[in-house]
């Protein structure tokens, strides 16, 4: 099938990391999946929350907050100014379960990372471009207290990257932009390691019931995707 950009089935949009985004934020991180752009800022806060301070076992933590900003999609959406809703809410979830899975929380000692994720533009697939460019901005902020000796090196457990995938008239797309998206039969997100393990995967019949040949294949379609992910992050953490 012709995707709507052009692109084959088994390819990414193009991908691109800028780091150093936003100025005070001890890791900053503009990631774009095509036009999906989404700012990752981490912040480090050296007190714990108040419901860890006194808990049995010592160690850190990592929390998220995911947003769409109001003109971040082709209709005006509103600011969620009091409480988040449904789905935002869900989104920083998955993506702080996804970035914890990241640390030894153990070695971070009685600090938190903070990491907020803005959509600045969304075009389908902004929770994974979120949390591949919250991982790199996690990575930016601990870098300098690791090369200092504050924080343990040990600290960073492993790499995590995420992407989309769906079954869209029967054929397996990777990286789905909005069109695609709203219109695919099946639709996942999967979150991995570094090294191929997985770590959490949603996905939804959304029109048709799909086959375990078929998650399988998605699922293998989406770690050549991650794959590729994780060799970006590791060239920009080298080369910026």
């Amino acid at each position: 099938m012709i995707r709507s950009d052009g692109r084959a089935p088994d390819h990414l949009r193009p991908i691109t990391f800028e780091t150093g985004f936003t100025r005070w934020a001890e890791g900053s991180v503009l990631v774009k999946f095509g036009d999906t752009h989404v700012l990752c800022n981490a912040t480090i806060d050296e007190s714990l929350p108040s419901w860890l301070r006194y808990a049995p076992e010592s160690h850190g933590w990592l929390t998220a907050e995911y947003a769409l900003l109001p003109r971040s999609t082709q209709k005006r959406s509103q600011r969620e100014q009091r409480w988040p809703k449904g789905r935002t809410q869900e989104i920083s979830r998955l993506i702080g379960r996804s970035l914890r899975m990241a640390l030894d929380l153990t070695q971070l000692g009685d600090r938190q990372l903070i990491v907020d994720c803005d959509v600045l533009q969304a075009d389908g697939g902004t929770r994974t471009a979120a949390i591949t460019g919250g991982w790199l901005a996690v990575q930016l902020a601990l870098q300098p207290r690791i090369e200092t000796g504050q924080i343990p090196a040990a600290v960073c457990r492993h790499q995590v990257a995420a992407i989309s995938v769906g079954l869209l008239e029967g054929t397996p797309l990777l990286d789905l932009p909005y069109v695609e998206d709203v219109a695919a039969d099946v639709d996942l997100n999967v979150v991995m390691t570094g090294d191929g393990r997985l770590i959490e995967v949603q996905g939804t019949g959304e029109k048709v019931p799909f086959s375990r040949d078929e998650l399988d294949q998605l699922i293998n379609l989406a770690a050549a995707g991650i794959a590729e992910l994780v060799h970006l992050q590791q060239k920009t953490l080298t080369h910026g």
